[in-house]
Protein backbone atom coordinates (compact mmCIF):
# COMPACT_ATOMS: atom_id res chain seq x y z
CA UNK A 1 0.00 0.00 0.00
CA UNK A 2 1.41 3.18 -0.83
CA UNK A 3 0.08 7.24 0.11
CA UNK A 4 0.04 9.46 -2.79
CA UNK A 5 0.04 13.45 -2.25
CA UNK A 6 -0.27 16.12 -4.27
CA UNK A 7 -2.64 18.48 -6.23
CA UNK A 8 -4.51 18.79 -9.24
CA UNK A 9 -6.16 21.18 -11.43
CA UNK A 10 -10.04 21.78 -10.88
CA UNK A 11 -11.35 24.73 -13.32
CA UNK A 12 -9.17 27.63 -12.28
CA UNK A 13 -7.30 26.47 -9.18
CA UNK A 14 -5.37 23.52 -7.87
CA UNK A 15 -6.72 21.05 -5.05
CA UNK A 16 -4.88 18.89 -2.60
CA UNK A 17 -5.29 15.22 -2.85
CA UNK A 18 -4.16 12.33 -0.56
CA UNK A 19 -4.57 9.07 -2.02
CA UNK A 20 -4.02 5.37 -0.55
CA UNK A 21 -3.73 2.52 -3.06
CA UNK A 22 -3.04 -1.05 -3.48
CA UNK A 23 0.15 -1.22 -5.70
CA UNK A 24 3.88 -3.17 -6.01
CA UNK A 25 5.45 -0.23 -6.46
CA UNK A 26 5.51 3.32 -6.24
CA UNK A 27 5.49 3.76 -10.90
CA UNK A 28 2.10 1.28 -10.11
CA UNK A 29 0.88 3.57 -7.80
CA UNK A 30 1.27 7.04 -9.28
CA UNK A 31 -0.16 5.24 -12.36
CA UNK A 32 -3.03 3.97 -10.03
CA UNK A 33 -3.67 7.39 -9.06
CA UNK A 34 -3.33 9.14 -12.32
CA UNK A 35 -6.53 6.67 -13.27
CA UNK A 36 -8.41 7.47 -10.34
CA UNK A 37 -8.23 11.20 -10.65
CA UNK A 38 -8.55 11.20 -14.59
CA UNK A 39 -11.54 9.06 -14.27
CA UNK A 40 -13.55 10.42 -11.39
CA UNK A 41 -12.86 13.72 -11.76
CA UNK A 42 -11.82 14.26 -15.62
CA UNK A 43 -8.23 15.83 -15.03
CA UNK A 44 -5.50 14.99 -17.90
CA UNK A 45 -2.71 13.75 -16.73
CA UNK A 46 -0.43 17.14 -17.12
CA UNK A 47 -2.91 18.39 -14.71
CA UNK A 48 -1.87 16.01 -11.72
CA UNK A 49 1.34 16.83 -10.09
CA UNK A 50 2.46 14.07 -7.31
CA UNK A 51 4.69 15.87 -4.74
CA UNK A 52 5.23 12.71 -2.64
CA UNK A 53 4.85 9.02 -2.56
CA UNK A 54 5.66 6.68 0.70
CA UNK A 55 5.03 3.35 1.66
CA UNK A 56 2.41 2.68 4.24
CA UNK A 57 1.10 -0.72 6.61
Amino acid sequence: MFEVVGTFRAGKEWKKFKKVVNAHNERFAAEKVYSLLGSNHKVKRSLIRIEGIRKVE
